[in-house]
């Protein structure tokens, strides 16, 4: 597949020709509310407030937004440790997402699994993953089990840049496209591996997608910054898994204005001040998204602020409720380790366990 160098207009596109106006107020709402979500987190991590590492997604947020803004009733998402705004975009809660990052017991994953690992199987969300590429396999998995059951779906998965070089990737596309998996791996591409810039991280010919023609797997290159865009093409990505049971890679363009996670001190130094400026200015998903819409004629200046202001004030609601929530108990330890025991299976009892005696 070529790699195209024209842009043509993707809101003509049928999936998104077909937006009515309040779908696509509601994509700038999600993006707002990822963007204060994440926002509201700086001051209480600074405080010590949140174990563990913290990754922010902010300038990325289209990404997610566009992409699982296309899934069904059996579409599946997984992704890595970046993985607040993608839990927001399945529809969880920013209170059970806030609460998690404070290590509290109403939290997603009741505490223990902190800001690399929510959750919410109701919503067809499975993480949240703090090995790099790790996810990939799971992915793999969840879309087998797709077409296992005989249903019309797919699975996206997520991973960065850095993750490509990864073995367990490449084992994850030579099956999906041997045998015909229906699984969507998006690279969301940010330009830099931790602190490492792409040119210095991976050896590559054109695009980092491209290595799909190695397994003779479908690919193609996505403007991060337009939700246009990223709609219109996932779309293409996801009517192969669904009619044809076929894999895609989907390599989307895209940039983090903070460095690799919150503790990252040098994200200064791998990039100049200049270089996050500009996309600041130029290249910011939710101020374009929010221009469009202002240009299309149905959102303006004044409701634009008050949607961001409602996304500002739930963000700082919930910091509050996870403040005051309770925390886990130290008799819960042990609790949601292994399902088996949980569940008193047969196996659960007669297994042996680390914490076994």
């Amino acid at each position: 597949m070529d790699i195209t160098t024209t842009s043509p207009d993707y809101s003509s596109y049928p999936i998104n020709k077909n937006l009515s106006s309040e779908e696509k107020i509601d994509l700038y709402r999600l993006v707002c509310r990822m963007r204060r979500f994440e926002q509201g987190t700086q001051k209480p991590y600074s405080q010590g407030k949140m174990g563990g590492f913290l990754h922010l997604y902010i300038g990325q947020e289209s990404v997610a937004a566009g992409t699982i803004s296309l899934c069904g009733e059996n579409d599946h998402v997984i992704t890595a440790y970046r993985c607040h705004a993608h839990a927001l975009a399945c529809g969880m809660e920013m209170n059970e997402c806030m609460a998690e990052l404070f290590g509290k017991y109403s939290g997603c994953s009741k505490g223990k699994g902190g800001s690399m690992h929510f959750f919410a199987p109701d919503k067809n969300f499975w993480g949240g993953h703090g090995i790099v590429a790790g996810q990939t396999p799971l992915g793999l998995g969840l879309a087998y089990g797709v077409k296992y059951k005989g249903l019309k779906g797919c699975c996206i998965c997520y991973l960065g840049d850095g993750a490509i070089n990864q073995g367990a990737f490449h084992e994850s596309l030579n099956i999906a496209e041997l045998h015909n998996i229906p699984v969507i791996y998006v690279i969301e591409n940010n330009g830099y591996s931790m602190g490492t810039s792409q040119n210095r991280s991976s050896a590559y010919k054109n695009c980092l997608a491209q290595r799909a023609d190695a397994y003779d797997m479908q690919w193609d290159i996505v403007n991060g910054e337009d939700l246009y865009e990223v709609r219109a093409k996932t779309q293409i990505a996801i009517d192969r898994a669904h009619n044809e049971c076929k894999p895609t890679i989907l390599e989307i363009t895209t940039y983090r204005y903070y460095g690799h996670s919150v503790a990252d001190a040098n994200h200064k130094k791998y990039r100049t001040p200049e270089e996050i400026t500009k996309y600041k200015e130029d290249h910011d998903p939710v101020n374009l998204w929010k221009q469009r819409l202002i240009d299309e004629g149905i959102l303006t200046e004044e409701s634009a602020k008050q949607i961001d202001t409602e996304a500002k004030q739930e963000a700082a609601a919930s910091v509050k409720f996870a403040e005051e929530a309770e925390n886990p108990t130290v008799e819960s330890i042990f609790d949601d380790v292994y399902w088996e025991v949980d569940n008193d299976t047969e196996a659960g009892n007669t297994g042996r366990h680390f914490f076994n005696d």
